[in-house]
């Protein structure tokens, strides 16, 4: 005796179509408030950048200003030296993520292409310096700075800052999955490890190279605490650490303190703007086999 398949209920089929709607609309929903979320404080910082003390004291929340003033954006650009400071910024920002990238590539080239002994022992390492806050070593840094008279240099602002665990991480884990059978060819060819690193290796990891790019020239365009430790003249700070003018006991000056930020943060939405697509590429494609 066979028992005979039961039909589904007329109403199923329509039923799910609306649980997808539902759900669909739902996921647009949590991603149009997150959106909202994360772009409130950057509209907020450039509407406080154009009011005037009254009005922004009067209703701080308020977004939109009542009082239009770019009294701000004339306290940063005469108060301050600006163009020296943008060049501190982008020399300071700029050479340092170069020279990140470069090294950090070299690193994970090697932990993830070459086999010597102590490979992983090394790599489990430069895992564990994740761990380890940089402002634990800012003093005895600064104190080699010192004897090497490095204080209140470019040299000082960017070869301690020139790699990072989390970057040779990122790019180990990306170089491990391209086919090994490329070094193996190149070998035949006569190529060294060197040569494969940069014909071969580097230009298929443009992807990654440049999410890396993105992430640590964000960061270091925003570093605040160490431009502020090594430079102790106004010519050699960066434009967060010089934004600290505006703040003083009598006061915060709060429309150029955010005006300067709106200034500084220019320059990241165009490299971003630039970037996104081997951003978004090298960020899903990493760690991938």
């Amino acid at each position: 005796m066979t028992s005979e398949p039961v039909a589904a209920p007329a109403w199923l089929p329509g039923a799910l179509r609306v649980l997808r709607h539902i759900i669909r609309y739902a996921a647009w929903a949590v991603l149009a408030v997150a959106a909202a979320a994360t772009i409130l404080p950057f509209v907020w910082m450039v509407g406080v950048s154009v009011r005037t003390p009254a009005d922004l004291y009067a209703d701080p929340a308020r977004l939109w200003p009542g009082h239009w003033s770019l009294a701000g954006f004339h306290a940063v650009l005469s108060q301050l030296p600006f163009a020296r400071l943008a060049f501190n910024t982008f020399i300071f920002a700029g050479g340092t993520t170069i020279l990140l990238v470069f090294l950090d590539s070299l690193a994970g080239y090697a932990l993830a292409r070459l086999t010597f002994r102590g490979r992983q022992a090394i790599f489990l390492v430069i895992l564990a310096t994740l761990m380890v806050p940089f402002q634990i070593t800012i003093i005895p840094v600064f104190l080699t700075l010192f004897d090497l008279g490095w204080l209140n240099t470019f040299q000082g602002l960017i070869i301690p800052r020139a790699t990072s665990a989390l970057g040779i991480f990122m790019l180990r884990q990306f170089f491990r999955t391209l086919p090994r059978e490329l070094d193996d060819a190149a070998h035949i060819d006569g190529a060294n490890s060197f040569q494969i690193y940069w014909r071969i290796v580097l230009p298929l990891a443009r992807p990654a190279l440049a999410s890396l790019f993105v992430i640590q020239f964000m960061a270091l365009w925003n570093d605040f605490l160490w431009p502020l430790v090594v430079s102790s003249t106004l010519d050699m700070r960066t434009l967060p650490s010089a934004l600290t003018l505006f703040s003083s006991q009598s006061g915060v000056d709060h429309a150029a303190l955010m005006a300067g930020a709106a200034i500084s943060l220019a320059p990241l939405a165009v490299a971003f703007l630039f970037a996104q697509r081997f951003f978004v590429q090298g960020i899903a494609t990493t760690g991938l086999k």
